[in-house]
This record gives C-alpha cells, structure tokens and sequence, in this order.
C-alpha cells in the first residue's frame, strides 16, 4: 500500500507545482514594464520602446528624455 500513497502525494506535488507555473503574470510585468507613455499612458519597458512609440504613435510629438 505504500506505493499507492506515493503515488497521490505525488499528484499532489505535482499539481501544486503546474499550477504555480499557470499563474497570473500581473507581478512580473508591473516590474518589466517601468516606463509610462505620458501621453495615451501605455507602459514601456524601455527608453528605446518609448523612443520607437512616439515614433509611430505620437509622430508630432518629441519623446520626453530625447536630447536628439
């Protein structure tokens, strides 16, 4: 009979850890995601995001930060 409650614990780890994996992603994105477009408050993880962003969504706009 041992082999029997091995094989539930088993289960059960094994259930707790795919489950940890099919998380929500929400926490690890906030931290990715550290620059906000001032303008329509899109988050960019990047100067150089931000830069290509205005590029074609603000084209009249200068980026914040841009000395060029």
């Amino acid at each position: 009979m041992t082999r029997g409650k091995q094989k539930i614990e088993a289960q059960k780890r094994n259930a707790e850890k795919n489950q940890k994996q099919k998380g929500s992603q929400f926490e690890a994105r906030a931290v990715a995601l550290k620059i906000t477009c001032p303008i329509c408050k899109v988050q960019l993880a990047n100067q150089n995001q931000l830069v290509d962003h205005y590029a074609s969504k603000h084209p009249k706009e200068k980026p914040p930060g841009d000395s060029g």
